[in-house]
């Protein structure tokens, strides 16, 4: 009898792919849940399930005995489902917040996890938000999608990096300074092999040190813009006023997000200024 083929749409060696159904000006196509197993493993590791609906829950509760549910941050299209995916399939749940986490330590900087035959790597990212992290799979490799990993692993970026666009800087919670910083860390762990992407929202990426180099000049002309508006609105400019300015081409529905983004700008040019030589 042949065996049934498992759920979701294999993005590399050691990774499937479960689209949630939330798509939006936010997490575009909908949250990337991620399905990693070693060939031969009997259970598997589940990154970020999502939003609590029945039937995304479902289809990952059916591709094997899930053993680990690793978290890549707090926000909600990550992590709505999780005390009923805890329940569904009794896995302890890990994340760098300790509020996320059922039956399960937090999430440890540089600590190596041993699950579904494989070894996972927790690389923290804060910037995002404070508790973004991202998972390093050392052994695993593209296969064709895009280009080949060529030895360097995959990187599964959560929304420190997304698969189309850049990501937001969801002031309060999370901060530019740190976010430039975890990109730099990115960047030295994407050389000089190249690693795939796996991101939290859109499609799988070839090269993380390509796109980690492409944010780190995005953010540089994002800060330098900020800077000319503030030239002409006056240092003490609302957020508000430099969002229209800077982000004037944005559209309605992701004008929060902007507006966010620019606040953290605004902290990181203000902290850099009043900071001593």
């Amino acid at each position: 009898m042949d065996e049934p083929v498992a759920p979701g749409r294999p993005v590399s060696t050691l990774a499937r792919l479960v689209l949630a159904p939330n798509a939006g000006p936010m997490t575009l196509d909908g949250t990337n849940s991620y399905v990693l197993r070693a060939p031969g493993a009997d259970g598997v590791v589940v990154v970020d399930p999502g939003p609590a609906d029945a039937a995304h829950l479902a289809t990952l509760a059916g591709s094997g005995r899930v053993e680990l549910v690793l978290v890549t941050h707090r926000h909600a299209d990550h992590t709505e489902s999780l005390e009923t995916f805890h329940a569904m399939t009794d896995a302890p749940v890990r994340a760098i917040d300790p509020a996320l986490c059922l039956a399960g330590a937090p999430l440890a900087d540089g600590e190596r996890i041993l699950a579904a035959g494989l070894e996972i790597e927790v690389v923290a990212t804060p910037g995002h938000t404070a508790d973004s992290v991202c998972f390093a799979l050392p052994g695993d490799d593209l296969g064709g999608v895009g280009r080949a990993a060529s030895g360097g692993g995959t990187m599964l970026t959560g929304d420190t990096i997304l698969g189309r666009g850049t990501t937001i800087i969801a002031d309060p919670d999370g901060a530019l300074g740190p976010y430039l910083d975890s990109l730099e860390r990115l960047l030295a762990l994407g050389t000089p092999a190249p690693v795939g992407v796996l991101p939290g929202h859109g499609p799988v990426l070839p090269d993380l040190a390509v796109i980690c180099r492409a944010y780190l000049a995005h953010r540089a002309e994002r800060l330098d813009q900020v800077r000319a508006a503030l030239r002409v609105l006056g240092e003490g400019a609302t957020p508000d006023a430099v969002t229209d300015l800077v982000y004037a081409d944005t559209d309605a529905s992701v004008r929060s997000a902007a507006e966010a983004s620019v606040r953290a700008q605004l902290a990181y040019l203000r902290h850099a200024r009043n900071s001593p030589e």
